[in-house]
């Protein structure tokens, strides 16, 4: 920007999904022009990827919030398209997101029913509201890549998990089965870390999601999970996508039947509802569904100033 352009404005709509937050950006985003989801996903990063950084980082934003982008669909038979970003990047499909993508849908009056359906750039989703506010979202496949995987980690010990895309990538720890409180957070980001390292170094370079399981507080869940997300924070919700992972592996297992509800509980102790359906019931992928509530928090118009060194966002 030059010191004589003029003030430019991005309008949002905040919210959160089981605690975690979720910035709509509903006017004032960058021109991505026309093609393909992912042609315009790939614009964005190349090209406006100042917008993330305004949106996302201080002093406007926090390294939690997930962003989303509002789209023109390219599939007419979508209601709406979004892209999702965070503080180091870009994400393929975002559960929690979703579910406050859909409820700053409903609360702008863009949805004409209550169901809808919103193109990602990894794939359709289909979701409803139910009655009591409840979003419920159709994920795209998930499935499993690999089962067992064993690490020996200095200072952790041997961990064993499984790798699985559940709209990104996911390293599903199932052993050891730590204690996970908000209290132990440091010592369970530093550790989700290493894990994630030493992942990436055995041949799973995608995966840049960690999580960890234990049992629920709650006796209506059936467990309770900490999620390490892509920038280093952790997910105050169940996470959606983790949750999808999961249910892919437990499917993989023959843990878990169709259909059959899984209470999947965060370390926030609010939680997320899912079950699935086969996609392909001979490679075990599988069709997840995730139901939360989301909770609009502010609409806020932000204010882009030449004139100020972090216009663009601080970037640490």
């Amino acid at each position: 920007m030059k010191a004589d352009d003029p003030i430019h404005s991005i309008q949002v709509i905040d919210s959160h999904t089981a605690g975690e937050p979720t910035r709509v950006v509903i006017a004032g985003g960058p021109d991505l022009g026309t093609g393909t989801l992912k042609e315009r996903l790939q614009r964005f990063r190349e090209g406006f990827d100042h917008y993330r950084t305004a949106l996302i980082n201080e002093p406007r934003g926090f390294d939690v919030i997930v962003g989303a982008l509002l789209c023109e669909p390219d599939d007419e038979q979508t209601t709406a398209a979004v892209i999702f970003f965070n503080n180091v990047g870009y994400l393929g499909m975002c559960g929690h997101g979703m579910i406050g993508v859909v409820e700053t849908l409903r609360s702008l009056g863009r949805l004409d029913s209550d169901r809808c359906t919103v193109q990602t750039p990894v794939g359709i989703v289909h979701a409803k509201v139910d009655t009591d506010g409840t979003v419920l979202v159709e994920n795209v496949e998930s499935y499993r890549t690999a089962s067992d995987v064993k690490l020996d980690i200095d200072g952790i010990g041997s961990v064993i998990g499984d790798v699985a895309w559940g709209g990104n990538w996911f390293f599903l720890v199932r052993e050891p089965e730590p204690e996970i409180t908000l209290a132990r957070k440091k010592e369970l980001i530093a550790g989700c870390h290493r894990i994630r390292e030493e992942v990436r170094a055995a041949g799973y370079p995608q995966v840049d999601h960690v999580e960890l399981f234990c049992d629920p507080e709650s006796d209506d869940a059936d467990s309770r999970n900490f999620v390490l997300c892509p920038g280093g924070q952790f997910d105050r919700s169940p996470c959606g996508t983790g949750t999808s992972a999961k249910l892919a592996c437990l499917a993989a297992d023959r843990k878990l039947l169709p259909e059959t509800p899984w209470l999947q509980e965060g370390v926030l102790g609010t939680s997320f509802v899912a079950h699935y359906r086969w996609s392909d019931a001979s490679k075990r992928r599988i069709i997840p569904t995730i139901g939360g509530r989301a909770f609009i928090t502010a609409e806020t118009t932000f204010r882009i100033d030449p004139q100020d060194p972090f216009a663009w966002g601080i970037t640490m």
